[in-house]
């Protein structure tokens, strides 16, 4: 029989992950921003603090984690070659951070804006 010590555990909220994705996209080249999925989440983007969670919902399921990101793109430029960037930029700083596999993260461009100009 072998002893085996227990530590404790680790969790991790979806909130902390989706800051980690959040602050990822947002370092993204063509990303003017996060956008809401819907009315409801324009209003918690009131709240302190969600500056990061805006436009992210994450899940974890059997130690997975799957993430859908809403974003505003710049116009001009190569919306596949802006979600691709997204994609692999989240994946890479959520895994490194967190430790766990990213199954999806999956990009959803809600609008583009033009320059100012």
């Amino acid at each position: 029989m072998k002893a085996e010590k227990y530590l404790g555990r680790i969790e991790i909220s979806p909130h902390a992950i989706a800051s980690i994705a959040g602050q990822a996209v947002l370092e993204c080249y063509g990303v003017v921003g996060m956008a809401n999925k819907n009315f409801a989440d324009g209003l918690t983007d009131l709240l302190p603090g969600a500056r990061y969670q805006r436009g992210i919902s994450v899940e974890v399921v059997e130690l997975q984690i799957y993430i859908d990101l809403y974003v505003a793109i710049q116009y001009g430029t190569r919306i596949s070659e802006v979600a691709i960037g997204i994609m692999n930029r989240v994946k890479y700083s959520v895994e490194k951070t967190v430790g766990l596999p990213v199954a999806q993260v999956n990009v959803h461009v809600q609008k583009l804006q033009m320059d100012d100009k």
